[in-house]
């Protein structure tokens, strides 16, 4: 089974902690927050965000009030984008090396190559649509699973938001 790299599913899981935390504003999260709440060790998470602010996905600003914010909506950055920026292509088959086939007379050895080249265009088709279907879902489309599971964003859960008194039935 295709199984993603640590680093790739940190990077997902960090972006859209970010766009779920930012919604819609230009407001930076800080890292050693994400780190937390994501449960990803702080220095790993350091090292993704700059491939990511590399990328273009992200922008830092410094400062008390610092941090990263996404540098476009969440409904433009794909998680293709995301894995791309940290793990680069997906590819399921090795790079052919230039030079590796040599040719022969024997028959064998030629359907054997064929048969394997065969199985490496197979398997590179397969590799494009899975990217393909990493490009379909963007950061808005986690957000939106987020809270049809009943995750509430931090402006729904403010403490200092005004309640409505308890005679209230909404």
């Amino acid at each position: 089974m295709l199984r993603l790299s640590n680093r790739g599913r940190y990077a997902v899981r960090a972006l859209f902690d970010l766009a779920f935390h930012q919604q819609g504003t230009r407001s930076a999260v800080q890292v050693r927050d994400v780190a937390e709440r994501q449960r990803i060790p702080l220095r790993f998470l350091e090292q993704i965000f700059q491939d990511l602010k590399r990328a273009g996905l992200v922008e830092s600003k410094r400062g008390p009030r610092g941090g990263f914010t996404l540098v476009r909506p969440p409904e433009e950055i794909r998680l293709g984008d995301v894995l791309r920026a940290v793990e680069g292509p997906v590819a399921m088959v090795e790079p052919k090396r230039r030079g590796a086939s040599r040719a022969s007379s024997d028959e064998n050895v030629t359907r054997a190559a064929r048969l394997r080249e065969v199985a490496d265009a197979v398997l590179a088709d397969v590799g494009r649509s899975v990217e393909r279907c990493f490009d379909e879902v963007t950061l808005r489309d986690l957000c939106m699973r987020g809270e049809e599971a009943g995750v509430r964003r931090p402006s729904a859960t403010r403490p200092n938001a005004a309640a409505p008194p308890a005679r209230w039935v909404i």
